[in-house]
This record gives C-alpha cells, sequence and structure tokens, in this order.
C-alpha cells in the first residue's frame, strides 16, 4: 500500500511538470532553459527571488532570478523564523536556495490564489505578465474566470495606452512621406517590445490608427465558463471590441 502511494504521488508530479512544460507559451521556452530534475517552479515575485548560497535570508547572494524564470525543486527547508526555502536547480550545475514565496507550483495547494492575490496588487505591466503566467500554470484553477477577466481589461487598457503613446511618438511631421509605410512604424513601435518578448500580442488597426486586445480572454470565459460572473462582463467586452472592430 505504501509503495504504491509512493509511486502515484512520483507519477503525479511528473503529470504536473510535463504539463506545466506543455503550456508554458513558445516564448518562455525559447528564453529560459528547463532545469534538469525535481518538480518545476516558476518565479513570479522578484522582490523574493533572490538565489542564495544558503537557507537563509542573511546568506551570500548568488543572483536575482528574474520574473519567469524556471526552477527545479530539490528540497526544502524551514528556518527558526518559520520561512521555507526551496533548494532549487537552474541548470545542471548552478544550485542555491531561494525563498518558496518568490515561486508558484501547479501542485501546491493555495498557490493559485496566492498569484492572484499577487496580480491584483500589481499594475500595468507587472499585472498583465503576472495574469498571463496565472494562465499558462493553472489551466484548471476555479480562479480563472477572474483572472481572465483581469488580464482581459488590462490588456484594453495597455492597447489605449500604446495607442496614445505611439500616436504621439509618430506625430505626423515626423514620419517621412516617401519612407516605409506608415502602419509599419506603428508595428514596430519599442513600447510593444517588453509585452511581445512576453508572448503579449496587440492588433493594429491601420484605419483607426490604433492598437486592439483581439478578446482572446473574454472568448475563453464565454466558451468554457458561461455560468460565471464574468460572463456577462466577457460579452459587453467583446461586443464593444467589435463595435470598435468596425470603425
Amino acid at each position: 500500500m505504501v509503495l504504491h502511494q509512493f509511486i502515484s504521488r512520483i507519477i503525479k508530479n511528473l503529470v504536473l511538470s510535463i504539463s506545466m512544460l506543455i503550456l508554458l507559451p513558445a516564448h518562455a521556452e525559447a528564453k529560459k532553459r528547463i532545469p534538469p530534475g525535481g518538480r518545476l517552479a516558476v518565479v513570479v515575485d522578484e522582490r523574493l527571488s533572490a538565489l542564495r548560497a544558503a537557507p537563509d535570508p542573511a546568506a551570500r547572494l548568488i543572483e536575482r532570478l528574474s520574473r519567469g524564470h524556471l526552477v527545479s525543486i530539490r528540497g526544502e527547508r524551514v528556518t527558526s523564523d518559520g520561512l521555507k526555502f526551496y533548494r532549487v536547480a537552474i541548470s545542471s550545475r548552478r544550485l542555491g536556495w531561494v525563498q518558496s514565496d518568490a515561486v508558484v507550483v501547479p501542485w501546491r495547494v493555495g498557490d493559485d490564489a496566492r498569484l492572484m492575490r499577487l496580480i491584483e496588487g500589481s499594475d500595468e505591466f507587472d499585472r498583465i505578465i503576472r495574469a498571463r503566467t496565472f494562465l499558462d500554470v493553472f489551466p484548471q484553477s476555479s480562479l480563472r474566470p477572474r483572472v481572465l477577466a483581469m488580464y482581459g481589461s488590462e490588456a484594453e487598457d495597455v492597447a489605449e495606452k500604446l495607442t496614445r503613446e505611439a500616436g504621439r511618438r509618430f506625430a505626423k511631421n515626423e514620419l517621412p512621406t516617401d519612407g516605409a509605410p506608415e502602419f509599419s512604424y506603428y508595428l514596430n513601435y519599442n513600447g510593444l517590445d517588453r509585452y511581445n518578448r512576453e508572448g503579449v500580442t496587440f492588433k493594429y488597426d491601420r484605419l483607426a490608427k490604433r492598437f486592439n486586445y483581439n478578446g482572446a480572454a473574454w472568448r475563453e470565459i464565454l466558451k468554457r465558463y458561461p455560468n460565471s460572473p464574468e460572463a456577462s462582463e466577457a460579452q459587453k467586452h467583446l461586443e464593444t471590441f467589435g463595435t470598435k472592430s468596425l470603425r
């Protein structure tokens, strides 16, 4: 019986790790190497993501792990102050200790709620990127409709902001009349870069000269969670998006 439970636990952890790899977007796979062994986790809070030589907040700093960094958990230890540290690998030769609150994992109960609270306390870029991480790592969470709504709303706000910023940047007198097509300047606007690197993209309406969010989060809410409290909000946003697209 004990052996059966042990094997079941190993299989469960293996399936969760494989699922996490599959769900991570292509940009993340290209940007971050998958560390060997252990259980995968992803960094979500850079304020706590110091990789240290020992499980102690005062231990020597090895490096600061960036948001979205994948780590492989090899062990854990709780300090006398009650802080939990994970012993993690970031490559086959590089290991260290990181505070458990800096990462989320699909197999740890309550991590989806913790990440959602972190999203709610974030602004603009941090909010949309952390929401994207949630959607990649927790595909079956009961909190997913709420995070989809937060992601959709923030993406629309970002599209409006990018439109204003690009409009000021590419005022008519700044663009050569005999050079590249005007729309190509907008599509190459450097304000899009940090979102693009994280797999968040926006469409550009040439006639209205504006960036738009494609509404994928709202459509997922209506498709997968039609009876959720967020469904009516999703319908309104999609109707507004359709109106904008016709302008």
